[in-house]
């Protein structure tokens, strides 16, 4: 458990204390039985960073720790031990002087978010789906007091230690990520704003997922929710067969419209969209690293508008509600 000791202390500080009636004895028990079998080596690229002293801290489209002197050698090391922990999805990242550009310019997708979400000064914030972190330091800018994280990719957990391993003390006793599926998380009642980004099309039952995602919330809290959507009225549901933009999990794909029904029907109040726009080739595409197939792959490439499959190509909508 001592990969997680400071987080679960900051949980019993927390108004999430009652988590901890569950949550010990499921990370327990995921160190005992799930552990992904590269984990370990994963884990000791991060332990043999060098440990420096941030002098500059910048949580802002690329978030950026630079300590006051960095060796050559120091950053070929941080640099050769990043690369390790390939490939990196969301970002971008500047550690020490290492650009990490990662596939998805996840700084694109927060310009799209941040205008609506108010303030968050002072808040509890959860994250489900919250890959390598990027967007939890994003939420710690815009003054949320401690940002939670679920995710179980455990080579994103690896790569948030990484950059958290950066941050200064005090940031770092704000950010924190538990290697859990929202499945997993009971029923908090808890949080200020929960945020679930990019995840709802991977879920095989939506209306399950939305009442999960409420069931985080205190009354008032907001969601803020971001999914790929298609066009077309309050009955519109893309159901794709066993690819989507060659995305094997990928089960119901709404309309706005849709979407904003479901979330009626699952009791949220005052649901809006406030953003719709078509993913593009700047947006999400291959890098060093990551440097397999991207958007531009998945796209049919006599007609862009369209996916591999035949399928309208990503389009992505932010809608906000209220518990």
């Amino acid at each position: 458990m001592d990969l997680f000791r400071d987080d679960l202390i900051a949980v019993a500080q927390s108004p999430l204390a009652h988590w901890l009636e569950q949550l010990p004895a499921q990370l327990a028990k995921w160190q005992r039985e799930q552990q992904h079998g590269e984990l370990p080596k994963w884990l000791r690229c991060v332990a043999q960073l060098p440990k420096l002293q941030a002098e500059q801290v910048d949580l802002a489209d690329t978030v950026s720790v630079q300590a006051a002197q960095v060796s050559d050698g120091q950053q070929q090391r941080i640099r050769g031990l990043l690369q390790q922990l390939m490939p990196w999805r969301k970002g971008p990242f500047n550690l020490h002087g290492v650009h990490v550009d990662t596939e998805w310019r996840s700084d694109l997708k927060w310009q799209r978010v941040a205008p609506h979400i108010g303030d968050l000064t002072g808040q509890h914030v959860l994250d489900v789906g919250c890959g390598s972190g990027y967007h939890l330091w994003r939420m710690l800018e815009h003054g949320a007091a401690q940002v939670w994280g679920v995710d179980p990719g455990q080579l994103f957990m690896a790569q948030f230690l990484a950059v958290r391993g950066f941050m200064p003390a005090e940031l770092q006793a704000r950010a924190h990520l538990f290697p859990l599926g929202v499945e997993d998380l009971p029923e908090l009642n808890a949080f200020d704003t929960v945020f679930s980004m990019g995840v709802l099309y991977h879920r095989r039952s939506p209306i399950d997922f939305l009442t999960q995602l409420k069931a985080q919330l205190r009354q008032g809290g907001q969601l803020v929710l971001e999914t790929l959507v298609v066009e077309g009225s309050e009955q519109t549901v893309l159901v794709p067969g066993q690819t989507y933009a060659k995305m094997r999990n990928v089960w119901f794909i709404p309309s706005t419209q849709a979407l904003l029904h479901w979330l009626d029907r699952c009791g949220f109040r005052n649901a809006r969209v406030v953003d719709e726009n078509v993913t593009t080739l700047s947006e999400q595409r291959a890098t060093e690293w990551m440097d397999g197939q991207s958007l531009a792959d998945f796209l049919d490439p006599q007609d862009p508008s369209l996916t591999i499959e035949g399928y309208p190509a990503p389009r992505r909508a932010v809608i906000i509600a209220e518990r």
